[in-house]
């Protein structure tokens, strides 16, 4: 036992160091007896007090000290443990803690140098034995890991290695910006410990530290062909959640290393993340195979891109300009079987209603306004379809155009286009007779149906531009309107400037209607969306200074602002510049300028401040509400010496008045026109009364478009919806059901559409209209059973109220968008990257809707404000995957579709999708949906997301097995 009775005695004398190690941490329990140990650590134990106690032995040769502490090292190395317990050596040392750095402090101070050997490997090995002792914040570990002057760090094992990362993170916070030689050393160390983790599949821990260090951008140099997938995946993942500039940097070095690593499908979605055109051309000009170039042109096109390809061959231009997308939309339809037309009928189901009341082409009720929202439904249903029933029929006096009247003959006749899309050689030649009709409505109807049908198509004729252009400027309003929303919606991404030099002139022309300026900076808005352009924002905001303030109150005001928010979509480095502009501006149209621009500027980003300060916006109070709740907190004393005062000050300014003129009287008509002016000014001030809330709607839409771009945010964002609309006013309340169908637009959520079906019955039919439209929009071409029973349910509900009747109509028109074969998600790439074309879409119809009988409910017959709903044209894009050989015809292939699997941080080789069905291309999508090739022996896929259009080559290497 003598051992043992030794081994008390050793603990005895460090009560000092126990002492304080129990003080120094609050988690530290009492000192308890020592636990009986085994004889194999006994002798362990043993061995290492004999050890440290040689080294505390003074006047030793060198060499010898040096082998005392080659075995404690050894000792240390040599342990194995499990994942719950501190090693051995390490636990039975750390009494000894105390005693060994004062021994350091001897020997470097006194005895010997401190860069000689026996001081360099002390340091080495208290190290880490200080991760075991609780420093109370001295950061031992790395003092003595920087004290111990090794270029090359050795292997004390992964938790050794994650302790000394978390110091060095906390010690460069600290060092920033005083002490510029230790914050080079920190950056040296880490630079040695990154190698070390990314070889020991801790991909997250190296970036987390080079992040730490703000050295993100040395990456590159350490990751190889094993490690580059994981690391990239899990920085892209880590972007949303990062401040700027640090997800700039991410983005920049994942892209710098997918491109090393010839990943250039990869590449490409970041460069558009990114919306930087040079890096666009980088991947491109980073190899000379066409099939791949033409591969990137696809994933482009689905961001309506207005990039121009830097090669000679026209073909990738052409898969760039969607030139192909008809053609490969009509050989999705016919494989899946969908070719027969539908009526509106099919998807109204009016006999399942519970009414007798079946409206559309068998109804009894047949008001031109149901009709017209037939036509939309029409026009929804079999978009891109190239016929229908309804409105294509062989006698042209029975088509569906003549049963609706006044501008709904317009919205009636441009669904044509609708019918037609992508088609433009067809569609134009189906749309050419009506426009020489005489009936002034089909003629405009036409025209907006020209620029509709060559929306997301941009071949190199743009006819679109031809056939529009001369209407641009024509004295007749109604073609003005149809021609310039046309322009907006063939053109919208494309960047084009004879568009621009074309409508331009129109934005800043005084002596034309408001109504023209607004809906030409809107279409400018869409054609230049997120390119910043100079010439566009002075313009917009040099109209708005130069316009009357009374005309600033006018309805369509707030498309000219979008407008001006579009162009800045993405941009949130060059946003500053436009706010401080828009401050010279002294009217209450420059808040709602303000949030426009930002919310615009930091959609899909998730930035957590921007919602804060849009959260904030949405509960200040009007000046009324305020002054009234001033007037509650204030005392009684106080308001009956506030009502006194203001009754004396009224009696003094009566009184002046009747000494002035008693005896005059005034003629009755100027009491009159005095009793108008104050009418007039009444109006105004209520004009800037709504104004000054407008921002608070807008603001609410603003959240929506911010949050959507990660999943946390979306979900936090629908909390916030319920509060708001708890204890929101009236235009906010009207604005949550339109925000709640942007944060999840074509993904039915069953607690999202629950809960506008609850709107849908509010007691302010704005709000019950508002979140009908979402209804369709979260379902948007889903085909969703239990939203198509809701809007059913609904059509009976309001069949007596025909404004909410036609927005009932609308909803199941999107809801079953393309008879299920289309989407509205602004997302692309496995919701990789957002498209600003669709995002600017789907704002322009929610700004709309923010008023929505003044726009698309209007029933006025001057003005064709529904035209308005052809905007989502843009946003309309098949939910396809299409796989096609080397000469892009369409090539038939087994796929897996199963519900994507976040992989990132997961070891191994972890399957990316669940629950799959094995299927035969071409196959549709369904949001959070993943496809993966069944046999990847026999097929190469050239882009590294089944999504879209994708290019497939034979495996030279593959051989058929015959069974």
């Amino acid at each position: 036992m003598a051992p043992a009775q030794q081994d008390t005695s050793s603990t005895q004398q460090q009560p000092a160091a126990v002492e304080e190690a129990a003080t120094t941490t609050t988690t530290k329990k009492p000192v308890l007896p020592e636990e009986e140990l085994s004889e194999e650590d006994q002798k362990l134990k043993d061995e290492l007090e004999l050890l440290v106690e040689r080294l505390n032995e003074p006047n030793q040769q060198v060499e010898l000290y040096g082998k005392y502490l080659d075995a404690l090292k050894t000792f240390i190395k040599e342990s194995t443990t499990s994942m719950t317990a501190v090693p051995k050596p390490l636990k039975f040392l750390r009494p000894h803690y105390p005693s060994l750095t004062d021994l350091y402090t001897q020997w470097s101070s006194e005895t010997y140098s401190a860069t000689e050997e026996i001081v360099v490997k002390l340091a080495d090995i208290l190290s880490v034995l200080a991760m075991t002792y609780s420093d109370d914040g001295k950061r031992e570990s790395l003092k003595y890991r920087l004290l111990s002057q090794k270029e090359s760090l050795p292997d004390w094992g992964h938790e050794y290695m994650r302790h000394l990362a978390l110091e060095i993170g906390e010690a460069y916070q600290e060092y920033l910006g005083s002490a510029d030689d230790e914050v080079e050393k920190l950056v040296k160390l880490s630079l040695q410990i990154v190698p070390f983790f990314l070889k020991h599949n801790a991909e997250a821990d190296a970036v987390d530290l080079l992040l730490e260090i703000e050295s993100i951008d040395k990456l590159p140099q350490f990751v190889d062909d094993n490690t580059f997938a994981r690391v990239c995946l899990y920085m892209v993942s880590c972007v949303p959640l990062l401040a700027p500039p640090d997800d700039v940097s991410f983005l920049n070095t994942a892209f710098a290393i997918y491109l090393a690593h010839g990943q250039l499908t990869q590449a490409l979605t970041l460069a558009i993340k990114l919306d930087d055109e040079e890096l666009i051309k980088q991947v491109f000009n980073s190899t000379n195979d066409e099939l791949i170039h033409k591969q990137l042109g696809f994933i482009l096109s689905q961001q309506n891109n207005s990039f121009k390809y830097p090669g000679e061959n026209p073909e990738v231009q052409e898969t760039i300009s969607n030139v192909k997308l008809a053609e490969y939309f009509k050989y999705l339809i016919k494989e899946l079987n969908l070719l027969e037309p539908k009526v509106p009928e099919d998807i109204y189901k009016s006999h399942l209603e519970n009414t007798k009341f079946g409206l559309g082409t068998s109804g009894s009720i047949d008001s031109a306004k149901q009709n017209l929202a037939a036509a939309f439904v029409n026009s929804f249903l079999n978009l891109g379809f190239g016929n229908d029933k309804l409105i294509q029929t062989s006698d042209d006096n029975k088509s569906w155009i003549y049963r609706t009247k006044g501008s709904g003959m317009s919205s009636t006749t441009a669904s044509l286009g609708s019918i037609h899309q992508w088609d433009i050689n067809e569609g134009l030649q189906v749309l050419d007779k009506y426009t020489y009709s005489d009936d002034p409505e089909i003629k405009a109807g036409a025209l907006l149906g020209t620029g509709i049908v060559s929306s997301n198509v941009h071949d190199e004729v743009e006819a679109a531009f031809a056939l529009l252009q001369e209407y641009v400027t024509d004295p007749n309003k109604l073609y003005q309107t149809s021609a310039i929303n046309g322009l907006g919606i063939a053109f919208a991404g494309s960047a084009n400037e004879e568009v621009l030099n074309l409508l331009l002139p129109l934005v800043s022309d005084l002596e034309i209607s408001l109504e023209i300026s607004c809906l030409a900076a809107l279409a400018l808005g869409h054609v230049f969306v997120g390119t910043c352009h100079g010439d566009i924002t002075s313009t917009i905001l040099q109209t708005l200074l130069e316009r009357d303030f009374t005309q600033l109150t006018n309805k369509f005001i707030k498309f000219m602002a979008l407008g001006l928010g579009l162009l800045y979509m993405g941009k949130t480095e060059q946003v500053e510049d436009v706010l401080e502009t828009i401050d010279a501006i002294e009217h209450p149209i420059s808040k709602t300028l303000k949030v426009l621009v930002n919310i615009c500027a930091y959609a899909g980003t998730g930035n957590v401040l921007q919602i804060q300060a849009l959260l904030q916006m949405c509960t200040a109070k009007p000046k009324e509400q305020a002054e009234e709740e001033k007037k509650l907190e204030q005392s009684e004393e106080d308001q009956q010496k506030e009502e006194e005062e203001a009754k004396k000050e009224h009696a003094d300014t009566t009184g002046d008045v009747e000494m002035e003129d008693a005896s005059e009287v005034k003629p009755e008509t100027e009491a009159k026109a005095e009793v108008k002016d104050e009418d007039v000014t009444a109006e105004e001030d209520e004009d800037a009364e709504e104004q000054e809330e407008l921002y608070q709607g807008i603001a609410v839409l603003g959240l929506a478009c911010i949050a959507m771009g990660e999943d946390i945010g979306q979900d936090m964002s629908l909390r916030h919806f319920g509060h708001l609309m708890h204890y929101g006013n009236s235009l906010i309340k009207r604005a949550v059901p339109l925000a709640m169908g942007l944060v999840s637009v074509s993904n039915p959520q069953m607690k999202v559409f629950e809960t506008l079906s609850r709107y849908s019955h509010d007691a302010d039919l704005e709000v019950a209209q508002n979140a009908i439209y979402s209804m369709g929009l979260v379902g948007a071409g889903t085909n969703n059973a239990r939203l198509a029973q809701l809007l059913r349910q609904l059509a009976s509900y309001y069949i007596k109220s025909p404004e909410s009747l036609f927005m009932v109509r609308i909803a199941q028109g999107i809801l079953h968008l393309g008879k299920g074969t289309l989407t509205l998600t602004p997302f692309n790439s496995e919701r990789t990257i957002i498209s600003k074309v669709s995002l600017a879409s789907l704002l322009t119809i929610a700004m709309a809707l923010l008023d929505p009988r003044e726009f698309i409910l209007n029933d006025s017959s001057t003005e064709t404000t529904h035209q308005l709903l052809y905007y989502l044209t843009p946003a309309i894009k098949p939910r396809m995957l299409i796989t096609v050989d080397e000469n892009l015809n369409p090539l038939k292939v087994n796929v897996r579709v199963g519900q994507a699997v976040d992989v990132v941080g997961q070891a191994g080789k972890p399957k990316t999708i669940t629950g799959w069905v094995t299927q035969s291309t071409p196959v549709l999508l369904n949001y959070g949906e993943r496809a993966e090739l069944e046999n990847t022996d026999e097929w190469i896929s050239l882009s590294h997301s089944l999504d879209g259009i994708v290019i497939l080559k034979k495996n030279p290497e593959y051989m058929e097995v015959d069974n």
